[in-house]
């Protein structure tokens, strides 16, 4: 969704406020939108002329706290690099907080734009750590390549086998993805 201005940026900013505040206090299962509505000073219809539905406006709120905070650190090589984003990465979207926000992008999302958008975070962070690779002289693969190697697989153990996930797991998906992306370079 593009960041809109003036008003419009305001009540975007009040109602996702709301759904914050409102899912740490009442939780997902009690959460309203006239209890959304009050919270933010919008009516109702303000939010339901803009998201359609609870379903959707916390579709919107999840996808913009998966939004990362910024640029990847650099830690001075690609396999550094790489290991401490995957590490992160599995670290906040394994947690229950990340794979609310994960299933609620997903629940409102009827076009695909969210987990688009989502899968855009990502893709944008690796791509970040490769140019800074190539940039270092490193050969890196491509940034589908580690989308593919790196995110694709942990997404799906979040979604559908969460067990085992920690850093030796994130650890191992980089070094195979370097393994194989240097004896296909050779």
């Amino acid at each position: 969704m593009t960041r809109p201005g003036g008003r419009s940026a305001r009540v975007q900013a009040a109602v996702h406020s709301a759904v914050r505040e409102l899912l740490a206090e009442v939780g997902r299962d009690a959460l309203t939108v006239p209890m959304v509505a009050q919270r933010a000073d919008v009516t109702p219809s303000t939010i339901y002329r803009r998201w359609g539905d609870l379903t959707e406006l916390l579709s919107d709120v999840a996808v913009e706290r998966l939004r990362p905070d910024g640029e990847p650190e650099d830690h001075g090589d690609l396999r550094s690099d790489l290991t401490a984003w995957a590490e992160q990465f599995l670290d906040e979207m394994a947690s229950g907080s990340g794979r609310a926000y994960t299933r609620d992008a997903l629940l409102g999302d009827p076009d695909g734009s969210n987990a688009g958008q989502c899968s855009a975070y990502a893709a944008e962070q690796i791509n970040t750590i490769l140019a800074r690779a190539v940039r270092r002289g490193e050969n890196p693969p491509d940034v589908e390549t580690a989308m593919d190697r790196i995110v694709a697989p942990m997404m799906y153990r979040i979604l559908f086998r969460p067990d085992g996930l920690d850093t030796a797991y994130a650890r191992r998906l980089v070094t195979d993805l370097l393994n194989t992306s240097t004896t296909s370079a050779s």
